[in-house]
Protein backbone atom coordinates (compact mmCIF):
# COMPACT_ATOMS: atom_id res chain seq x y z
CA UNK A 1 0.00 0.00 0.00
CA UNK A 2 2.98 2.55 0.83
CA UNK A 3 4.41 2.00 -2.29
CA UNK A 4 0.57 2.67 -4.31
CA UNK A 5 0.70 5.99 -2.25
CA UNK A 6 4.43 6.85 -3.33
CA UNK A 7 4.19 6.12 -7.19
CA UNK A 8 0.72 8.03 -6.91
CA UNK A 9 1.72 10.97 -4.92
CA UNK A 10 4.74 11.42 -7.40
CA UNK A 11 2.42 10.77 -10.79
CA UNK A 12 0.34 13.32 -9.51
CA UNK A 13 2.73 16.13 -9.01
CA UNK A 14 4.04 14.97 -12.97
CA UNK A 15 0.54 14.62 -14.55
CA UNK A 16 -0.42 18.29 -12.51
CA UNK A 17 1.56 20.60 -14.64
CA UNK A 18 0.41 18.24 -18.05
CA UNK A 19 -2.83 19.85 -20.00
CA UNK A 20 -4.74 16.74 -21.36
CA UNK A 21 -7.88 17.14 -24.27
CA UNK A 22 -10.60 16.60 -21.89
CA UNK A 23 -9.24 17.78 -17.75
CA UNK A 24 -12.03 15.84 -16.43
CA UNK A 25 -9.87 12.56 -17.39
CA UNK A 26 -7.07 13.59 -15.96
CA UNK A 27 -5.02 12.39 -13.87
CA UNK A 28 -6.30 12.88 -10.26
CA UNK A 29 -9.63 14.08 -11.56
CA UNK A 30 -12.53 12.48 -9.60
CA UNK A 31 -13.39 9.80 -12.84
CA UNK A 32 -9.69 8.68 -12.34
CA UNK A 33 -10.18 8.36 -8.76
CA UNK A 34 -13.66 6.79 -8.99
CA UNK A 35 -11.73 3.69 -11.63
CA UNK A 36 -9.00 3.88 -8.98
CA UNK A 37 -11.14 2.77 -6.10
CA UNK A 38 -12.86 0.63 -8.17
CA UNK A 39 -10.18 -1.71 -9.17
CA UNK A 40 -8.16 -1.36 -6.01
CA UNK A 41 -11.20 -3.22 -4.62
CA UNK A 42 -11.02 -6.02 -7.14
CA UNK A 43 -7.50 -6.59 -7.58
CA UNK A 44 -5.87 -5.71 -4.68
CA UNK A 45 -2.23 -5.07 -4.79
CA UNK A 46 0.67 -2.84 -6.09
CA UNK A 47 0.14 -0.30 -9.09
CA UNK A 48 2.86 -1.18 -11.52
CA UNK A 49 1.90 1.46 -14.20
CA UNK A 50 -1.36 3.32 -15.07
CA UNK A 51 -2.50 4.58 -19.34
CA UNK A 52 -5.16 6.63 -20.20
CA UNK A 53 -5.92 5.37 -24.03
CA UNK A 54 -8.54 6.23 -26.29
CA UNK A 55 -10.44 3.01 -27.51
CA UNK A 56 -13.11 3.58 -30.49
CA UNK A 57 -13.82 7.02 -29.22
CA UNK A 58 -14.04 6.35 -25.57
CA UNK A 59 -11.59 7.16 -22.51
CA UNK A 60 -9.66 3.97 -20.60
CA UNK A 61 -7.98 4.20 -17.93
CA UNK A 62 -5.84 0.98 -17.86
CA UNK A 63 -4.05 -0.03 -14.11
CA UNK A 64 -1.31 -2.57 -14.27
CA UNK A 65 -1.46 -4.30 -10.59
CA UNK A 66 1.02 -6.95 -9.23
CA UNK A 67 -1.46 -9.07 -7.14
CA UNK A 68 0.06 -10.94 -3.58
CA UNK A 69 1.18 -14.23 -5.51
CA UNK A 70 3.18 -11.46 -8.17
CA UNK A 71 0.73 -12.07 -10.76
CA UNK A 72 -0.04 -8.85 -13.11
CA UNK A 73 -3.36 -8.24 -14.06
CA UNK A 74 -3.94 -5.24 -16.89
CA UNK A 75 -7.75 -3.83 -15.53
CA UNK A 76 -9.55 -1.25 -17.76
CA UNK A 77 -11.58 1.05 -16.40
CA UNK A 78 -14.37 3.08 -18.54
CA UNK A 79 -13.65 7.03 -18.20
CA UNK A 80 -16.99 8.09 -18.61
CA UNK A 81 -18.80 5.44 -16.57
CA UNK A 82 -15.99 4.33 -13.88
CA UNK A 83 -17.19 0.92 -14.60
CA UNK A 84 -14.44 -2.32 -15.15
CA UNK A 85 -14.81 -3.37 -18.56
CA UNK A 86 -12.05 -5.89 -19.12
CA UNK A 87 -9.26 -7.60 -17.23
CA UNK A 88 -6.59 -9.55 -18.52
CA UNK A 89 -3.62 -11.78 -17.14
CA UNK A 90 -0.14 -10.98 -17.88
CA UNK A 91 1.85 -14.25 -19.43
CA UNK A 92 5.48 -14.82 -19.74
CA UNK A 93 4.96 -15.43 -23.49
CA UNK A 94 5.78 -18.34 -24.78
CA UNK A 95 7.23 -19.30 -21.15
CA UNK A 96 3.74 -19.80 -20.41
CA UNK A 97 2.13 -22.87 -20.93
CA UNK A 98 -1.50 -20.66 -20.93
CA UNK A 99 0.09 -18.62 -24.07
CA UNK A 100 2.17 -21.73 -25.38
CA UNK A 101 -1.01 -23.75 -25.99
CA UNK A 102 -2.80 -21.36 -27.75
CA UNK A 103 -0.28 -19.77 -30.07
CA UNK A 104 0.07 -20.25 -33.58
CA UNK A 105 1.23 -17.20 -34.64
CA UNK A 106 5.12 -16.13 -33.67
CA UNK A 107 6.27 -12.68 -32.08
CA UNK A 108 7.79 -11.36 -35.74
CA UNK A 109 4.84 -12.39 -37.31
CA UNK A 110 2.64 -10.59 -35.01
CA UNK A 111 5.14 -7.56 -35.15
CA UNK A 112 4.83 -7.76 -39.05
CA UNK A 113 0.93 -7.22 -38.74
CA UNK A 114 1.39 -4.27 -36.13
CA UNK A 115 3.67 -2.48 -38.17
CA UNK A 116 2.40 -2.89 -41.25
CA UNK A 117 -0.75 -1.19 -40.18
CA UNK A 118 0.69 1.51 -37.83
CA UNK A 119 4.72 1.88 -39.16
CA UNK A 120 7.33 3.15 -36.51
CA UNK A 121 8.84 1.54 -33.78
CA UNK A 122 7.95 -1.45 -31.12
CA UNK A 123 9.08 0.08 -27.92
CA UNK A 124 7.09 -2.10 -25.62
CA UNK A 125 5.82 -6.12 -25.95
CA UNK A 126 3.67 -7.77 -23.50
CA UNK A 127 2.01 -11.07 -23.60
CA UNK A 128 -1.60 -10.91 -22.28
CA UNK A 129 -4.12 -13.79 -21.81
CA UNK A 130 -7.76 -12.62 -22.13
CA UNK A 131 -10.78 -12.89 -19.97
CA UNK A 132 -11.49 -15.84 -22.50
CA UNK A 133 -9.02 -17.73 -22.22
CA UNK A 134 -7.42 -15.73 -25.69
CA UNK A 135 -3.67 -15.51 -26.24
CA UNK A 136 -2.32 -11.86 -27.30
CA UNK A 137 0.48 -9.83 -28.28
CA UNK A 138 0.13 -6.04 -26.60
CA UNK A 139 2.52 -4.19 -29.00
CA UNK A 140 3.38 -0.25 -28.58
CA UNK A 141 4.44 1.25 -31.49
CA UNK A 142 5.60 4.95 -31.15
CA UNK A 143 4.33 5.91 -34.81
CA UNK A 144 5.88 7.39 -37.50
CA UNK A 145 3.53 10.27 -37.17
CA UNK A 146 4.82 10.84 -33.31
CA UNK A 147 1.11 8.84 -31.40
CA UNK A 148 1.66 5.71 -29.36
CA UNK A 149 -0.60 2.94 -30.46
CA UNK A 150 -1.18 0.06 -28.47
CA UNK A 151 -1.81 -3.03 -31.04
CA UNK A 152 -3.46 -6.39 -29.47
CA UNK A 153 -2.09 -9.53 -32.47
CA UNK A 154 -4.34 -12.50 -31.72
CA UNK A 155 -1.59 -15.31 -30.81
CA UNK A 156 -4.07 -17.74 -33.07
CA UNK A 157 -4.73 -15.92 -35.87
CA UNK A 158 -2.39 -13.50 -36.06
CA UNK A 159 -5.89 -10.70 -36.36
CA UNK A 160 -5.64 -6.98 -34.93
CA UNK A 161 -7.75 -7.76 -31.94
CA UNK A 162 -7.77 -4.58 -30.48
CA UNK A 163 -5.68 -0.85 -31.52
CA UNK A 164 -5.83 2.05 -29.10
CA UNK A 165 -4.32 5.20 -28.99
CA UNK A 166 -2.34 5.80 -25.56
CA UNK A 167 -2.63 9.67 -24.22
CA UNK A 168 -0.57 9.28 -21.44
CA UNK A 169 1.42 6.88 -18.98
CA UNK A 170 3.35 7.25 -15.49
CA UNK A 171 4.44 3.95 -13.71
CA UNK A 172 7.20 1.27 -15.49
CA UNK A 173 7.13 0.64 -19.28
Amino acid sequence: MIKLLKLVSLAFIFFSQIIHADDKYAYGGHVYNKCSKVVEEMKPGDLIKVEMKLEKGKYVYEFDIRDEENIDWDVECAADTAKVIEIEQESFGINDQKFLTRMVIDLKQAKSVALTKYPGEIIEIEYEIEENGQAVYELDIKTNNGKEMKVEIDATTGAIHEETEEIWQFGYE
